[in-house]
């Protein structure tokens, strides 16, 4: 299996400041590697420069600038170029589907967070003390740095990374070969189904709460966001301490909740891996379920809109994303896998509107979190009835509803 690890740095204050460094030159050459492409583009010609031709021209960039470019890894600058042509693939990519994707673009200083050494070795050497008890990663042009490892590395490592978070910096580790831990067999099915007003709910009828960690902090965040919109708008060198400090506190908030609800995914995610040997979810396709509406122009007011219910629409797309659906299921694969368990994604349409007991299918079977069935008179919590029928449609045996 291919597993990731995340782990603390502890530089020094001289290898904070050359790790801020390391940052400001990739985005440097970040940007200016895609100031090219767009120079070349809008040529008469209509050039393409591709990844080739820019990595071929990093040993003349290196010559020319010893000091800011000459001083890093040639790999990690192969890394950040292939970033940017990865960026335009996936510009091109969506386009051609009949997409509407953002044209890649500049990156500021402080929007540039992430470094990459494609192989261990090469520029970085993890583990660099292994005589030391104390773990150390050495980077090129900044040394030796401790790392607060608070488990152990299992396969090989194949790739490092360097990430900026705030005033913290970590090392990301992407190893191979990592071998499967496989959790003893407990011979229990079921299936979930995913909801805002319950986190989750299991076709025992068990229910998950859903913790609101966006909506819980909403308030501190509102506050924070309102102390940085007071401050004038003015340039980046212009910029005060204060100015700083209340973007660090939006930043931080935001990275605080995404913590918590990441934290909240792995527990849930390891109680059902290992409760249960085989997992049905529904396969949610959270993109299109977050989409606005469409506006609905009024025929006979030109340049006015009917109500199309967009703002009912915005509160409940807010809560689907507070709830992290898509951050759960991630983790719940990478669980699974790990623990040598089944986890099988079914098509959601009308999950909580089919009755499992005779199978009529009916909008008005449910009403809220009631379930009813307008044919066999069968009553039951509506997510109960999702869970249910998403564990019916895996093929799972389940004993006989209560």
């Amino acid at each position: 299996m291919i597993r990731a690890y995340k782990f603390l740095l502890r530089p020094t204050v001289r290898q904070a400041q050359a790790l801020s460094e390391m940052l400001r030159d990739h985005c440097s050459l970040y940007n200016g590697a895609l100031q090219e492409r767009r120079d070349a583009y809008r040529h008469v010609s209509k050039t393409s420069v591709k990844y080739g031709q820019q990595s071929a021209q990093l040993k003349e960039i290196r010559a020319f600038d010893p000091e800011r470019q000459g001083r890093w890894s040639f790999s990690s600058q192969q890394a950040t170029l292939r970033r940017l042509d990865k960026a335009f693939q996936a510009f091109f990519r969506r386009a051609k589907a009949g997409e509407t994707p953002g044209y890649p673009r500049f990156r500021g200083v402080n929007w540039f967070d992430t470094v990459d050494f494609p192989k261990d070795g090469d520029g970085c050497r993890w583990d660099s003390t292994p005589h030391d008890p104390v773990t150390r990663v050495r980077f090129q042009g900044v040394g030796q740095v401790r790392v607060h490892q608070h488990r152990p590395v299992k396969g090989r490592v194949k790739t490092v990374g360097i990430k900026r978070e705030g005033r913290k910096w970590y090392v990301i580790l992407a190893c191979d070969n990592v071998p499967a831990e496989p959790l003893p067999t407990t011979g229990a099915v079921t299936g979930i189904d995913m909801g805002v007003t319950h986190f989750l709910t299991t076709s025992e009828g068990a229910h998950v709460e859903n913790p609101r960690h966006g909506k819980r902090n909403a308030e501190a965040l509102a506050n924070a966001q309102r102390a940085l919109k007071a401050f004038p708008r003015r340039k980046r060198e212009n910029r005060s301490a204060r100015h700083r400090r209340a973007v660090e506190k939006v930043a931080g908030l935001h990275r605080k909740v995404r913590r918590q609800r990441l934290d909240h995914a792995h527990q849930v995610a390891c109680a059902l891996v290992r409760d249960y040997d085989r997992i049905a979810h529904e396969q949610l396709r959270i993109a299109n379920m977050v989409r606005a509406p469409k506006p609905k122009p009024a025929p006979e007011a030109p340049g006015a809109f009917l109500p199309n219910g967009a703002a009912s629409k915005a509160g409940l797309n807010r809560s689907i994303l507070d709830a992290g659906w898509g951050v759960f299921l991630g983790v719940l694969a990478q669980k699974a896998e790990s623990a040598a368990r089944v986890l099988i994604p079914v098509d959601p349409r009308n999950t909580s509107r089919t009755c499992p007991k005779c199978g009529h299918v009916d909008g008005e079977n449910r009403d809220g979190e009631k379930f009813q069935c307008t044919s066999c008179d069968h009553r039951d919590h509506a997510d109960r009835v999702g869970a249910w029928n998403v564990a019916l449609r895996a093929g799972l045996v389940l004993p006989d509803m209560a």
